[in-house]
């Protein structure tokens, strides 16, 4: 019997992918693993790479970038594991990671999903136990206006302690184990979101299906994020996600999730955050650029609101 059927999607990482795979390696100890990684038409020699230095793993290859969610989902029909590992391509896992993990879950059969502590090359922590997303909590952290608000579950929350067991609403996919059983209830990831909002999703139907979601703090996973994105388009320097991209996500999201109304509150809210950042940048006296990029970015909303069709498909 297998234990944990391995996903990773590689894109143009081949050096990272195989650090990661390496690492991998080193962490599964006794336990029995098979690895798939599917790769989105990379143009750095991946395929001939992977094929040729790891002759175990089983390699599917796309002749198109066909998105992360929709990759994930092509291992699948093969895989055999009792737990399915997403893990990104810049994702490290620790010597004893997978073992850790998988031990805790086979402790704890309500825990449908867990993530672990994420640290970024510089040595922070990153958010790895996060707050579901609400055109609420958006705002506030768009806008600016978190900081007048108490009490407020922002989507990033680092004011707990991260270093006891906690369970939570979602935990980023560069690390997530899945358990088997739902997968079978829920399924992997809707094929609608390109890239950005797919474990966000997922973990919203499992725990709707009554199952746990759990952060687990005892082992680490090293993280440098926004390796792949850098690709497929411009990333902001501040979140290394493509705004687009996310922005349709985030509407497809929200309509699939909180109905039709759910996602009008949200643009609604959106474009008022966007002029809030646009009177403040006035008041400041910012550049012209700075100024007119909020406009801008609300107006572009709304038109990926009318080219998904009310947020109901995608755009690729």
């Amino acid at each position: 019997m297998v234990d944990v059927s391995v996903i990773l999607v590689s894109y143009n990482t081949i050096e990272m992918t195989k650090t990661a795979l390496n690492h991998l390696e080193s962490s599964s100890h006794n336990l029995e693993t098979e690895v798939f990684v599917i790769d989105n038409d990379s143009k750095d020699h991946s395929v001939e790479v992977l094929r040729n230095e790891y002759p175990n793993i089983n390699l599917i290859e796309n002749k198109s970038n066909v998105g992360f969610g929709r990759a994930n989902n092509q291992a699948l029909p093969n895989i055999k594991g009792r737990y399915v590992l997403l893990l990104n391509t810049d994702a490290f896992v620790e010597t004893d990671t997978v073992a850790k993990t998988v031990q805790y879950m086979d402790a704890n059969p309500c825990c449908g999903i867990l993530g672990v502590r994420l640290i970024g090359r510089d040595g922070e922590l990153q958010p790895s136990c996060r707050y579901f997303p609400t055109p609420w909590n958006l705002f506030l952290g768009r806008s600016g206006l978190k900081r007048f608000i108490r009490g407020a579950k922002l989507v990033d929350d680092m004011s707990w302690d991260h270093a006891s067991v906690r369970d939570c609403d979602w935990v980023p996919g560069c690390y997530l184990l899945i358990r088997k059983e739902v997968i079978d209830e829920v399924g992997l990831f809707d094929p609608r979101y390109f890239l950005y909002y797919e474990e966000v999703d997922l973990c919203f139907a499992a725990k709707s299906a009554g199952w746990g979601v759990t952060y687990f703090p005892y082992t680490s996973v090293i993280h440098l994020g926004g390796e792949s994105a850098k690709h497929q388009g411009e990333i902001s320097t501040k979140s290394q996600q493509i705004e687009s991209l996310k922005i349709e996500s985030e509407l497809l999201y929200f309509r699939k999730n909180h109905g039709l109304m759910g996602v009008l509150e949200h643009l609604l809210l959106d474009s008022l955050a966007d002029f809030i950042q646009f009177a403040k940048d006035i008041v400041k006296a910012r550049s012209p650029k700075k100024i007119i990029f909020n406009l801008r970015r609300a107006m572009f909303v709304w038109k990926m609101f009318f080219r998904t069709e009310l947020a109901t498909v995608a755009t690729r």
